[in-house]
C-alpha cells in the first residue's frame, strides 16, 4: 500500500460508537499507520508497526482494539505498555476520547509515582483498558492485583524506547504472564535485535508494516515554535497576526469544527478570515481559494485534508494552530508556503505536554524548530503606529490636500488653536476604532462564542473592517477583562475529583484557558473524591458553560453545573481555600499560596496536623 491514501475513517469497520467519536472528534483521513494498521487488527492479526514517534499510532491501535472490547465484562481486556509516564496518560486519554459513547467503558493509567491504593480502588471497580508502564505493572502482578486472564490484545508503544530505558526485560515477563491467544501489536520506531527477538518469541504470524516517514522540509521556511503559556492560544494568535510582516496566513487546527469556530472568532476580531474544511462542497471550497488569491480573504483556517494540494502565490505564513500529530502531515501543511523558490514561515503552537510530538517532528525532518517570542502589547503598539506612519507617507505622496490645508488654515486661526494639537486630534479621531497604543484587553480578548469586538487588529493587507466593527467597544465583564477582586461570584459544581487524579492546578488551568478568565477570578477550588466546586465570575455567559461542559480534566469532562451555594464577592472570596480531600487517613494537599503570577503552591498535611483558625474577615 502506497504512503498517499484516499481511504476515510468511515471506510473502516469500526464499531458504531467508536465511528460515532471518531466524526464527532472531527477525524477525517488516516494517517498511513493508521490506513495500514486498522483493518489487519480489526481482523485480529498480530501487528508489527515500523513508525516514527507522531505519526498517529495511538490511534492506529486504539480504534481497532477498542471496537472489540466487551461492555459487559468488567476486567482487563486491552493491556497497553508505555516507556513513560506522561505517554501512558496521554494514551490513556485518548483511548477515553474514542469511547465516548461506550456505555460503562473504562480505562485506567497505572504508572509510578501515582499513589497505589488510587489504582487499587480503581482495579477493584473494575476496568476493560489498562494502560501503564512495564515498572508498575510488574508490581500489580506480583501482588496479584492485575489479573490478566480475560486479556485480548497487549499493545507495546515506542518498544525500542522501552529497550532504551531497561525495561525490556520486564516487558517480557508481562508478556509471559499473558494468555496465550492474545492479540500482541508491537509498535517501534526501529527493530533492534532485543525488539526483534520479542516479536518472533511472542507475535504469531505477524504482519509487518513499515510506514517512511518525511526527512525533509523546505530549507527557505523559516520554522519556529511559540510554547503554549500563560496567554490563551487566540490570543497569542491575534498578537503574531499584528506583528508579523505577511500577505496571506493559513492555520492549520484538527478538526472541522475548529475550522468554523476559530475562523467565526477571528472575523469577530477584525479578520477577513474564511474556514476551509472536508464538509464543504467543491463549488464552496474553490470558491475559499478564489477569495484567497484575490485577496478578499487574508486568512484560511483548514484542515490537513482539506488544504491538501492548495497552492496560492499569497500565503506567507503557516500557523500550526494544533500540533500534528502525524510528522508528515506537518511537512505538508508547512510546504504550502515557500513554494516556488519564496520564502515563507511556519509557526508552531507547542503545548507543555506535547514537547514530545515537537522533537518528534524534529527528528524525522532533521531540522531544529527554533522557540520564539510571544509579541508583547508593545510591540503591537510599536507595530500600529510605524503602520500609521506609512498611512501617512502614502496620502502626503499621493493625494492633492489644498482644500484641506486651507480649512485647517481657517479653523486654526477661528480657534487659535497650534497645528501639532490640531494634527494630533485628526489623529485620534482617524485611529480611535483601532488604538495605536492597545490595553491588554484589545488585543489579548479571551476566546468565547459570544465574541465579537473590533479586534486587535489585522495583517498588514487586511484593510476590510465590516460597518458592525466601527464602533467604539464598550468594555467587557470583568469575568473576561481581568476585572478587580469585587466581582460577583458564583459556585460551580464540576465532574471530577481526587480519585480521577484531578489537581487543582489542572482545574484552574482548564478553566483560565478555555474560558478566558484569569486566574484571579477563580477561587475556592474544592477537591473531593468524585467532585470539585470551584467559585467563579456569576456573569459567566452560557455558551461559555457549554464549551466547558466538553473540557477534559484527569480524563473526564467537566460536566460543569452551577451549584445552591449562592455567590459571594469582594476581597474576601478572593483568598483561595484548600483543596478538600475525604478521609481522615488520607494525606491531604492544602494550597498554602498563590503566586504573583497566579500559580498554585501545594504541600502535604497529614491526617493528624491541626487545622489553621480562620483569619477575621
Amino acid at each position: 500500500m502506497s504512503q498517499e491514501t484516499d481511504l476515510r475513517f468511515i471506510d473502516f469497520a469500526l464499531a458504531e460508537p467508536i465511528q460515532k467519536a471518531v466524526t464527532e472528534i472531527g477525524y477525517e483521513q488516516p494517517s498511513p499507520i493508521q490506513a495500514q494498521s486498522i483493518p489487519p487488527l480489526l481482523e485480529g492479526r498480530d501487528v508489527i508497526g515500523l513508525a516514527q514517534t507522531g505519526t498517529g499510532k495511538t490511534a492506529a491501535f486504539a480504534l481497532p482494539l477498542l471496537s472489540r472490547v466487551d461492555l459487559g465484562l468488567r476486567a482487563p481486556q486491552l493491556l497497553v505498555l508505555a516507556p513513560t509516564r506522561e505517554l501512558a496518560i496521554q494514551v490513556a486519554e485518548a483511548m477515553q476520547s474514542y469511547a465516548k459513547f461506550l456505555p460503562g467503558f473504562h480505562v485506567l493509567p497505572i504508572y509510578g509515582g501515582q499513589a497505589m491504593t488510587l489504582q487499587l480502588k480503581q482495579l477493584q471497580r473494575g476496568v476493560q483498558v489498562v494502560v501503564g508502564t512495564p515498572g508498575r505493572i510488574q508490581d500489580h502482578l506480583r501482588r496479584k492485583t492485575l489479573r490478566l486472564d480475560h486479556l485480548q490484545a497487549v499493545v507495546l508503544d515506542e518498544a525500542d524506547e522501552m529497550l532504551r530505558m531497561g525495561f525490556i526485560d520486564a516487558v517480557e515477563d508481562i508478556l509471559k504472564h499473558t494468555p496465550e491467544g492474545r492479540q500482541v501489536a508491537l509498535f517501534s520506531a526501529t527493530m533492534p535485535d532485543a525488539i526483534r527477538r520479542i516479536a518472533k518469541t511472542y507475535l504469531r504470524n505477524p504482519l509487518e508494516i513499515r510506514i517512511k516517514s518525511a526527512t525533509t522540509t523546505v530549507a527557505a521556511i523559516r520554522q519556529r515554535y511559540w510554547q503554549v503559556s500563560g496567554t490563551h492560544k487566540l490570543d497569542a494568535l491575534t498578537r503574531i497576526l499584528e506583528v508579523e510582516e505577511s500577505n496571506a496566513w493559513l492555520v492549520f487546527v484538527r478538526t472541522k469544527t475548529a475550522t468554523v469556530e476559530l475562523a467565526e472568532r477571528l472575523e469577530a476580531r477584525g479578520y477577513a478570515c474564511g474556514a476551509l474544511n472536508g464538509d464543504l462542497s467543491q463549488a464552496m471550497r474553490e470558491q475559499t481559494i478564489e477569495r484567497l488569491k484575490a485577496g478578499t480573504l487574508d486568512i484560511v483556517v483548514a484542515t490537513d485534508v482539506a488544504a491538501r494540494g492548495l497552492d496560492v502565490d499569497r500565503i506567507s505564513h503557516v500557523i500550526n494552530y494544533d500540533i500534528p500529530n502525524d510528522t508528515e502531515a506537518y511537512v505538508h501543511r508547512i510546504g504550502r508556503t515557500g513554494r516556488a523558490g519564496r520564502t515563507g514561515d511556519a509557526i508552531l503552537f507547542v503545548a507543555p505536554r506535547e514537547r514530545h510530538l515537537l522533537h518528534a517532528i524534529e527528528r524525522a525532518t532533521g531540522q531544529t524548530i527554533t522557540a520564539m517570542h510571544l509579541p508583547s502589547i508593545e510591540d503591537v503598539a510599536d507595530r500600529r503606529m510605524s503602520q500609521f506612519k506609512d498611512q501617512l507617507t502614502e496620502v502626503l505622496n499621493s493625494q492633492d490636500l489644498a482644500v484641506f490645508e486651507t480649512l485647517i488654515a481657517d479653523y486654526q486661526r477661528e480657534s487659535d488653536v497650534g497645528l501639532g494639537e490640531i494634527a494630533a486630534a485628526l489623529a485620534y479621531m482617524v485611529q480611535k476604532e483601532r488604538p495605536l497604543i492597545p490595553v491588554e484587553a484589545e488585543v489579548s480578548r479571551p476566546m468565547r462564542s459570544d465574541s465579537a469586538g473590533s479586534g486587535a487588529g489585522r495583517p498588514p493587507s487586511s484593510r476590510r473592517r465590516a460597518d458592525d466593527e466601527r464602533g467604539a467597544r464598550p468594555p467587557r465583564a470583568a469575568a473576561a477583562s481581568g476585572g478587580g477582586d469585587d466581582v460577583p461570584m458564583r459556585r460551580f459544581r464540576l465532574d471530577v475529583g481526587e480519585s480521577h487524579g484531578a489537581q487543582v492546578k489542572n482545574i484552574v488551568g482548564a478553566i483560565a484557558n478555555e474560558a478566558g478568565i484569569p486566574s484571579r477570578n477563580i477561587r475556592k477550588v474544592q477537591i473531593n473524591a468524585e467532585h470539585t466546586t470551584v467559585e467563579l465570575p456569576a456573569d459567566i455567559q452560557p455558551s461559555v458553560l457549554q464549551h466547558l461542559q466538553k473540557v477534559w480534566v484527569a480524563g473526564r469532562p467537566l460536566q460543569i453545573a452551577p451549584t445552591d451555594a449562592g455567590a459571594s464577592a469582594g476581597r474576601a472570596s478572593a483568598r483561595p481555600r484548600p483543596a478538600i480531600h475525604e478521609g481522615s487517613r488520607v494525606p491531604r494537599k492544602i494550597l498554602s499560596a498563590r503566586t504573583e503570577k497566579g500559580e498554585y503552591k501545594t504541600k502535604e498535611r497529614g491526617a493528624g496536623a491541626t487545622k489553621r483558625k480562620k483569619p477575621a474577615r
